[in-house]
């Protein structure tokens, strides 16, 4: 009997090791080394960002690299580049006056901006100078104390630096203030209610929210909890109730002349309350209650549109139901590039002084409206219908000569295009056609006719998803790309539309910014990303494929990212990292950070695999974008499995034996859906944050991508009626091992959702893994660190068979200072000389 038990101890010890023939052991070093901490010291400025001026069609622009920050300004009509600062000279005069060390290589050059005049630029340095912070009346309480901060000026021809002694800055403007664009008046809720004060009462309220001197005045008087003028999103009951008397912001939109404001009210007293709960909040569990609409529920949010008069302080509620549970959107006006760094900026309807864009969407998102308000009148006229047997998409319509003319957005021909109307509504022409996506307006040059946009899947031999600009005339003659090459593009169009700048990239090269003129012709290269310190780690770029999907014809584009100590001659498990979409796909077009949950993933010693499917991205055909209507569970699995077929076809490295799965929210959805579809195929999954039951998550995004069914009955009373497949309902499938994981305060994918999973798999006697992250939100906040490693974990044991780790997470350990470092020694402010 001995013998028998050591030659069947042997015998499944060959099996595992012939089963497990890839890493046995999970590389924990590497993964570390490329943890979101030490990415920052390795990976600097991958994406100029200009800030453009206001008088002339320069920018600015601060670009990092491993050696330093520096900052420089860009002339396109002189195709010059210069630095802003001498970095060096710059160093030695900050510490001259400000009495702290600087070096060139370490400025911490705080809210840079220009002056108005375009001649200087004024920045601000964070001291190690210990002072009371102003207006505090308890001089001695424990926070009454902040670092002292310098205030400077800096000319651009003299390259003279000025302390700005007496510098009052201007104090940043609070969430709940909505100032007119003349800068004269304020508009804000408070308890329900809208208020309004002048610019006096607003630069007090500025120095002291308190102060008992401010004449505020009352705009309406009827406002109640949940059918408010105000926003409280954001606060918890207790919060609500702490500033029920605080100042809150009223999402209202300003007429160019500040003599209107429009709003969109909402009564949301029938919708029905949901609830999550503090474990952790200090003293009692506190119990958080907000409103929630789910899927098919008939006590929806009524939207009304307000008309407010603010010169004779009067309001009208705007007649605009059409559909039962309709939603009213109004589109903000576009803001000027140039604007970006004022500190008063007004909030601007999307039209002009006498016209209001906005549209009317049905429950069923089948029907939408695009409509226009006459502002004297306040009559509604109907412009352009979208009518379409799933779910229907805008996009805010460009404005032509004040909306002489219109630019609307349509996918009614299968694919996003630009049709141009005239400003009554009547169709003029389609501006572009072919089979590839339209995105974005950047541009219109009213007195040229020509349109600039975004668009994808046009260059042949590219990835679709590949972004680019074009120009294109009004009457759909003159297309013209303006950012070749085989890259990602982002661009940064100057107000004048004469210059744009180019940010072009991909997950497996480095990225450039370059600068070029409106016909696409390149005036000079700015910069390209410093990536050598991450070059000279062990670091490898992953690699974009293309495969086919399930049905043999769609194609499909993904990234696997390999070890970066990786041996051809052995064999990897897979994990699939997925986002079923469809309102995006977790699969990376340009290089970037974001390789917290796949690259770092990959180190442990696994082959990790993101793809799209059909049903996901909007950014290519309207078929493909709504593959999945109708069927919210399963339908993007199949590619999935088909992926990484086709892959361990092309690669013998993959072994297709040991497949894991993992994804957040929608992706924790997807990956435990996957293992109850297919269980003989996906072995392992961990689960993050999934809404594994639609039916209880949020109304907008389920009814929208499964779709709901309106039915109107022979009186004429419509209805909305909802059904939809859960996880829940495959629990007796489940083979392999899955871990769910949710935040207890999720008040996006309610916790609910993992919890029933859960109660599922118990009934059906099934074992599982659950953590519960406490006190977390839907992202896991400051405990993403710690899900990563359980992740790592928990794939390192199911698939390398590597059960090595102890209670401690050693490698967040190895990152905490265990010192009991006081901070750096202060000195007390000196007194100003006079």
């Amino acid at each position: 009997m001995r013998i028998f038990y050591l030659l069947a101890a042997l015998l499944l010890t060959c099996q595992v090791g012939h089963a497990q023939s890839g890493p046995s052991k999970a590389n924990y070093q590497m993964a570390a080394r490329f943890s979101p901490k030490k990415l920052e010291k390795l990976i600097f400025t991958t994406s100029l960002d200009p800030h453009w001026l206001k008088q002339t069609d320069r920018f600015w622009y601060m670009y990092e690299s491993s050696n330093g920050k520096n900052w420089y300004i860009v002339d396109p009509a002189t195709k010059s580049k210069q630095a802003i600062f001498n970095t060096d000279q710059l160093a030695a005069a900050i510490t001259m006056v400000v009495r702290d060390p600087f070096d060139a290589q370490h400025l911490p050059l705080e809210n840079l901006k220009f002056t108005a005049d375009e001649k200087n630029v004024q920045f601000e340095v964070k001291s190690t100078i210990d002072q009371v912070k102003k207006d505090r009346i308890d001089k001695k309480a424990a926070d009454s104390l902040e670092k002292k901060t310098f205030y400077f000026q800096y000319n651009l021809a003299t390259r003279k630096l000025t302390e700005l002694k007496d510098y009052e800055k201007p104090k940043q403007k609070p969430r709940w203030a909505s100032i007119s664009p003349d800068q004269k008046f304020v508009v804000f809720a408070k308890e329900h209610n809208l208020y309004w004060m002048d610019r006096a009462n607003y630069e007090k309220a500025l120095k002291n929210e308190k102060d008992s001197t401010i004449v505020e005045t009352k705009f309406t008087t009827d406002g109640v909890e949940n059918y408010s003028y105000g926003d409280n999103s954001g606060e918890t009951n207790v919060e609500r109730e702490k500033n029920r008397k605080n100042r809150k912001p009223a999402f209202i939109m300003w007429s160019p002349d500040s003599k209107y404001f429009i709003m969109t009210r909402t009564d949301a007293r029938k919708v029905k309350d949901l609830w999550v709960l503090h474990n952790t909040a200090a003293g009692r569990p506190a119990l958080e209650t907000y409103k929630y609409h789910m899927p098919g529920e008939k006590e929806a949010p009524i939207r009304e549109l307000l008309l407010f008069n603010f010169a004779d302080k009067t309001s009208k509620k705007i007649s605009t139901t059409a559909f039962k549970d309709q939603e009213i959107s109004v589109w903000p006006a576009p803001a000027k590039q140039s604007s970006r760094d004022d500190e008063f900026r007004a909030s601007l309807w999307h039209g002009t002084n006498q016209k209001v864009y906005f549209t009317r969407t049905s429950r069923d998102l089948k029907k939408i409206d695009v409509l226009v308000l006459d502002v004297p009148s306040g009559t509604v006229k109907p412009l352009i219908e979208e009518r379409f047997n799933t779910y229907v998409e805008v996009s805010r319509v460009g404005l032509v000569n004040g909306g002489n003319e219109l630019i609307h957005w349509s996918e009614r021909d299968g694919w996003g295009h630009f049709y141009l109307y005239d400003g009554n509504g009547k169709f003029k022409n389609q501006i572009t056609s072919g089979s590839y996506h339209c995105e974005e307006i950047i541009g219109i040059d009213d007195k040229a006719r020509v349109l600039y946009f975004t668009a994808n899947g046009r260059e042949a031999k590219e990835d679709p998803y590949y972004l680019h600009l074009y120009r294109i005339n009004f009457d759909g003659s003159g297309l013209k790309l303006l950012n070749s090459g085989n890259f990602d593009h982002q661009v940064s169009m100057s107000d004048s539309r004469k210059f744009f700048v180019n940010n072009s990239s991909r997950v497996n090269t480095v990225p450039k910014t370059a600068l070029y003129n409106q016909n696409g012709k390149k005036v000079m290269d700015l910069e390209t990303a410093d990536l050598s310190r991450l070059l000279a780690t062990p670091y490898k770029f992953p690699e974009p494929f293309t495969v086919k999907a399930d049905d043999g014809i769609t194609d499909l584009y993904g990234v696997m990212y390999k070890p970066f100590d990786f041996d051809s001659t052995k064999k990897y498990p897979v994990i699939e990292y997925v986002y079923p979409g469809p309102q995006t796909e977790a699969v990376n077009k340009a290089f970037g950070r974001s390789m917290d949950r796949i690259d770092r993933l990959a180190q442990l010693g696994f082959i990790v695999v993101t793809v799209g499917n059909r049903g996901g991205h909007p950014a290519r055909s309207k078929w493909y974008h709504t593959y999945g209507y109708g069927n919210l569970r399963d339908y993007g699995l199949a590619d999935k499995k088909a992926t990484l077929e086709q892959l361990a076809d092309r690669h013998p490295f993959i072994d297709l034996s040991r497949v894991g799965i993992t994804g957040h929210s929608g992706g924790g959805f997807m990956s435990t859906a996957a293992m109850l579809v297919y269980p003989d195929f996906f072995k392992v999954a961990v689960s993050g944050a999934g809404n594994h039951e639609n039916s209880i998550y949020n109304r907008w995004w389920s009814e929208k991508h499964h779709g709901v069914k309106e039915v109107i009955s022979a009186k004429g009373d419509t209805t909305f009626q909802y059904s939809i497949d859960k996880n829940a309902d495959l629990a007796k499938n489940l083979k392999g091992n899955l871990l769910l994981v949710t935040g207890d305060v999720d008040n996006n994918v309610h916790p609910a959702n993992t919890i029933r999973m859960a109660d599922a798999l118990i009934k059906a006697n099934k074992r599982f893994d659950f953590i519960l992250m406490p006190g977390q939100r839907h992202g896991f906040g400051n405990m993403t660190e710690y899900f990563f490693w359980m992740m790592g974990d928990y794939f390192s044991k199911h698939l390398l068979g590597d059960y090595s780790q102890t209670v401690d997470i050693t490698e967040m350990n190895r990152e905490i200072e265990l010192t009991n470092k006081k901070p750096q020694s202060t000195r007390a402010a000196e007194p100003e000389a006079e």
